[in-house]
């Protein structure tokens, strides 16, 4: 099981906060954390069971500009 972290500053979510949600659906993830920080910036936490979907998913996130992300195990 792993866990992908995206984060990303409040301008970035207003641009592209609907488009990463669609690309969202496409993967078997579950949230598993979401803050909003007094600055704008979001913290998301998301759980995915196969290594190779996380990867993807991962890299998927990091095409949005502004978004940052990683994954680690459970």
């Amino acid at each position: 099981m792993w866990r992908v972290n995206i984060t990303c500053d409040g301008e970035a979510w207003k641009v592209s906060g609907a488009e990463f949600k669609k690309m969202v659906e496409n993967y078997q993830a579950e949230l598993i954390g979401s803050k909003k920080m007094p600055d704008g910036t979001r913290i998301m936490g998301y759980k995915i069971e196969d290594v190779s979907e996380a990867e993807s998913f991962q890299e998927e996130c990091a095409k949005f500009v502004g978004f940052t992300s990683d994954f680690e195990s459970l």
